[in-house]
């Protein structure tokens, strides 16, 4: 039976169409964690997503007699090819059954639209930018994902390795236990970096305050912290505020930590969730009807686990014990809600620094996961 691939318009309907089968993909999957589609819709829409400045993208999906066995997103991202000189589609939102037909199809399809606006290359699985979702789990399958991350199931690594892609980068996460008390190194650390460098934390109880006093200087934080990291590209004004708008008023401001110097400049910052994993597989990443009631409990502290989802540090102060000050401040906090675990975000295998942080702790490195490179064959100019 033949498979047919499809455009996907940026119709609401379209993409919710698009979404939702990466939900139904992994019903009955336990450690599945299914986005907002409201979220994802919007990533989608040129209208919404101020990345589209800059980014041209089509998603497609596959059918078979009619019914969807397969999904795939082709994004150019110009800033990020200018800045690596490199001509490079990236490929993301990656859903399929277990059909080498089914597979070729899709990189056929999205290859073929990367070949004719002059891409050579295909990496993935990628988003728009560092803020999304980006990827492919190879390792730790067996361990409940969360909302920052991407899961699939372990046959997807095989059909990468099919295709003849190969490792472009690899992260690193861990899940590390809740410390009874902040560790004596870590305190003592933080007490030295304060009173050396001037430091001190700064709390709210607002979330207009906090975005009006450090909206637009924390996401240039970020812009400055991150630049160096793989496939790093800047954030437009235009993108701070659609991404304060997105996610500052989600917070739970105890969970987040702020830390400036003697003239109130922003230095560091931790941001940090109470996991809605568990409030997501319940609402089926639906807000209404009665979606919102189990991540409005999980957002309480209803859970037993805390997302480490951002740490930012200006680079003159990284390597300096900053990240002590922060998680002195955070661990306290975590004790008091009763969470035995944090998950960490994605971690650059490479990066030692930052794994460097977690030294004080018991933890396991329980998942990786990679993104990968291949060539886009110069027959799809003809597909």
């Amino acid at each position: 039976m033949s498979i047919e691939v499809h455009p996907v318009a940026p119709t609401r309907e379209q993409l919710s169409r698009f979404v939702r089968f990466g939900i139904r993909h992994y019903d009955g999957n336990d450690c599945f964690v299914p986005p907002l589609v409201s979220d994802d819709i919007n990533t989608l829409r040129p209208d919404k997503n101020p990345a589209f400045d800059y980014c041209e993208a089509q998603s497609f999906m596959a059918y078979r007699q009619g019914v969807p066995v397969g999904r795939i997103t082709a994004i150019i991202n110009r800033k990020a090819n200018e800045k690596f000189n490199e001509k490079v589609m990236r490929w993301g939102f990656i859903e399929f059954i277990d059909d080498d037909k089914v597979v070729d199809a899709l990189f056929k399809a999205a290859g073929s639209w990367g070949r004719k606006r002059g891409m050579t290359e295909m990496i993935g699985p990628m988003g728009f930018t560092d803020l999304d979702h980006e990827g492919m789990l190879i390792e730790g399958f067996e361990y409940l994902s969360t909302m920052a991350t991407i899961y699939n199931y372990s046959y997807y690594p095989e059909q990468m390795q099919r295709l003849g892609m190969k490792k472009e980068v690899d992260w690193i996460e861990y899940r590390i236990d809740i410390p009874s008390e902040i560790p004596d190194k870590m305190k003592r650390i933080a007490d030295i970096v304060k009173k050396k460098y001037n430091l001190r934390t700064v709390s709210y109880t607002s979330r207009k305050k906090l975005k009006q006093d450090y909206g637009h200087e924390l996401f240039r934080l970020i812009n400055e912290a991150y630049d160096g990291l793989y496939g790093y590209t800047q954030l437009t004004s235009k993108q701070i505020d659609y991404y304060i708008d997105e996610y500052l008023s989600m917070l739970r401001l105890d969970h987040v930590v702020i830390i400036v110097d003697e003239f109130d400049h922003l230095v560091g910052v931790g941001i940090t969730m109470p996991s809605l994993s568990r409030a997501l597989q319940k609402s089926k990443g639906r807000l209404f009807p009665f979606g919102w009631y189990p991540l409005m409990q999980a957002i309480k502290g209803k859970t037993d686990r805390v997302d480490l989802l951002l740490v930012a540090v200006k680079p003159e102060y990284q390597s300096k014990g900053v990240n002590s000050l922060l998680f002195a401040e955070l661990i306290p906090v975590y004790k008091k809600c009763g969470y035995k675990y944090a998950e960490t975000n994605l971690e650059l295998e490479n990066n030692h620094s930052v794994q460097k942080q977690w030294e004080y702790f018991d933890r396991i490195q329980h998942r990786r996961r990679r993104v990968y490179r291949m060539p886009i064959p110069e027959s799809q100019n003809k597909a």
